[in-house]
């Protein structure tokens, strides 16, 4: 069963713990059944490619490993403080998050039909 992970792709958040402690960076995917997120720049691995076809080519690249989601928290675009996420529902009836520190709108849930 798939975790609800409380960030999403796109979204800036801050690395709690680990090697990379304090840095921030950009989600660039979030695998909810493994509870695991991507973030830009964090836990860098190193992996040995050997080129395939004429005209690739091979060596040592540096890419991006997964990164535990409770090990990130969002950092909120207005106040810039990192914050937990509050789920509300607005008079209109549209689900939204919402920063906990400074209570402003971070984005519209949109719903699976």
């Amino acid at each position: 069963m798939a975790i609800k992970v409380h960030v999403k792709k796109e979204d800036t958040v801050l690395v709690l713990s680990g090697k990379d402690r304090g840095k921030k960076g950009k989600v660039l995917s979030v695998n909810p059944s493994t509870n695991q997120v991507l973030v830009e720049g964090v836990n860098m691995s190193t992996k040995h490619k050997k080129p395939r076809g004429r005209y690739q080519q091979g060596g040592i690249i540096h890419q991006e490993s997964p990164v535990d989601g409770s090990n990130v928290m969002l950092v909120c675009d207005k106040c810039g403080k990192p914050t937990k996420v509050a789920r509300k529902i607005l008079d209109n009836g549209q689900k939204v998050r919402s920063c906990k520190k400074c209570d402003e709108i971070i984005d519209v849930i949109l719903e699976k039909k």
